[in-house]
């Protein structure tokens, strides 16, 4: 029951997010959007998991991952946002 609630959870996050994504026009906003959108379902996921498998060895590698990503995700974030200052896109909003 509580796996269900957190993978529905999981799902509400996810298109929520993707509403933001199409909602911003800025590329910083889209990238800041999209990285929450990532880190937040994937935790609760991963959550929904730990709670599922009862294996503790394999909550400890959970735990890892989970980790992992709470480091990787806003690197790879920033490189993106990096890499596009320096090809020279812009950093304020497009007029339309």
């Amino acid at each position: 029951m509580i796996v269900n609630i957190l993978l529905i959870i999981a799902w509400i996050y996810i298109i929520i997010g993707m509403f933001g994504i199409f909602k911003f026009k800025a590329l910083h906003a889209r990238l800041l959007s999209s990285t929450t959108i990532d880190t937040v379902a994937s935790l609760t996921i991963f959550i929904a998991l730990m709670v599922y498998i009862k294996d503790l060895s394999f909550i400890i590698r959970l735990l890892l991952i989970v980790v992992f990503m709470l480091i990787t995700n806003p690197i790879s974030n920033h490189v993106i946002i990096r890499s596009a200052y320096l090809n020279g896109i812009s950093v304020k909003e497009e007029e339309e």
